[in-house]
């Protein structure tokens, strides 16, 4: 299994840890059905752990860039946590780091999650 899902009082913030390589196989698939399911049920806060991620490619990174693009559209945010220093390398140097809020530790992520205020319209 190479995502492993965890939700937190009661699904109002998601985790995504993520394991191996991600290069647009069955992983990538696993990825983006296990984040549509927690969208699909709600969830508008997801932080995705990628410590033990040991490669991403161009395949992987589109999968993350649609995630992202799913929950930014209906006002929702994916945090990234603990990328290793290559793949945060990919993420420098693709200038998608503006992009993605990337924080060095999970528990960052959630707790920086907790300060937000809901958007309402």
């Amino acid at each position: 299994m190479a995502v492993k899902t965890m939700t937190l009082n009661n699904l109002e913030v998601a985790i995504l840890e993520l394991r191996g390589s991600f290069m647009g196989g069955e992983e990538t698939d696993e990825l983006k059905a296990e984040a549509a399911d927690l969208f699909e049920q709600g969830n508008r806060k997801l932080v995705i752990d990628m410590s033990n991620v040991t490669y991403c490619n161009s395949m992987g990174i589109g999968a993350l860039v649609g995630l992202h693009t799913m929950y930014s559209k209906d006002g929702g945010q994916i945090k990234l946590c603990a990328m290793g220093k290559g793949i945060k390398n990919v993420f420098v140097i693709t200038k998608l780091i503006s992009i993605f809020d990337v924080e060095e530790k999970r528990e960052d992520a959630i707790h920086n999650f907790q300060a937000i205020e809901p958007v309402t319209n």
